[in-house]
């Protein structure tokens, strides 16, 4: 599964793969993390996530953070599930 390319302008996004494994592409560069390792998007870099096999990822970010950063469209969720 594949993202969109987006951008948070004053959050970081902290990434953990607890199983599987995914690539976070940036501009002219990309990071494959495995189970267990974990990469921090800073504020205000476009990237964009892709898993090509299901992965299970655990996300740090402030809350009200918008899952699509600076676009809107089909991805964007307004209001995230609360556990």
């Amino acid at each position: 599964m594949s993202f969109i390319w987006h951008h948070h302008d004053d959050e970081d996004e902290f990434f953990l793969v607890v199983r599987g494994q995914m690539t976070i592409m940036l501009s002219g560069e990309e990071v494959t993390l495995r189970e267990g390792e974990f990469f921090i998007v800073p504020r205000g870099v476009e990237h964009k996530p892709v898993a090509a096999d299901e992965a299970h990822i655990l996300m740090f970010e402030p809350s009200g953070t918008l899952n699509t950063g600076n676009i809107r469209d089909k991805h964007t969720v307004d209001e995230l599930e609360k556990i």
